[in-house]
């Protein structure tokens, strides 16, 4: 949803460098990122690892049918993320055996990203609100007259179940732990993979989880 063809982040890499001591932004060389860019920096940070292909699919599970990810796409970004200081990449062996390729942020780009959220998120709230308002309105509109007080109610109960939803879906990201079984590390966000080993978490061990102490 962030608006504009690139998203500045200059300014964002100098109020970083003016907190810490020492350049821990050297290895960033780009300044801009397209939105396609920001939106794959933001779906590795919630996934803490994620593979070409799981980000494929997470992809196109985010943008709903809207727009199809397809590999000739995204693995040269993901190519050009490296190279550019945001991403970091490693290989762990598959459960079914190939080696497999796992990308995680930098630190550098992480700290980036979270300073770049934090100074919008209200802004791109706003900006989702306006979008579903627009949208609805327009839904609502192309029936006819006699029609719409039908459609208006169904608006509302698909946008309660919508928000409903999102409010379920974010204490699962934010305030729960699980423990791999392999190596033993604690994750901190709901994956399908150790972030740290590459191992496949089972159902059980994801359903194994515990509260975060804040």
């Amino acid at each position: 949803m962030w608006l504009g063809k690139f998203l500045d982040i200059e300014n964002d890499i100098e109020e970083l460098r003016s907190k810490v001591k020492q350049e821990i932004l050297e290895t960033i060389t780009k300044s801009k990122l397209t939105p396609l860019e920001f939106t794959i920096i933001e779906i590795i940070f919630n996934s803490e690892a994620l593979s070409g292909y799981d980000l494929i699919q997470t992809l196109n599970k985010h943008f709903a049918g809207t727009w199809e990810a397809k590999s000739g796409t995204i693995y040269p970004i993901l190519s050009k993320l490296k190279r550019n200081g945001f991403l970091n990449s490693k290989m762990v062996k598959s459960p079914i055996g190939p080696l497999r390729k796992l990308y995680t942020l930098t630190n550098e780009g992480e700290e980036l990203l979270k300073l770049k959220v934090n100074r919008n998120y209200s802004e791109q709230l706003l900006l989702i609100e306006n979008f579903i308002v627009e949208l609805s309105s327009i839904y609502i509109k192309s029936y006819p007259k006699e029609d719409r007080q039908e459609v208006i109610e169904e608006v509302e109960a698909t946008l309660s179940k919508c928000f409903e939803r999102i409010k379920e879906s974010i204490p699962s990201t934010l305030k729960f732990k699980a423990k791999c079984s392999n190596c033993g590390s604690e994750i901190g966000r709901k994956v399908a993979n150790c972030p740290h080993c590459g191992n496949q978490l089972s159902s059980v061990e994801e359903r194994k989880v515990k509260m975060e102490d804040k």
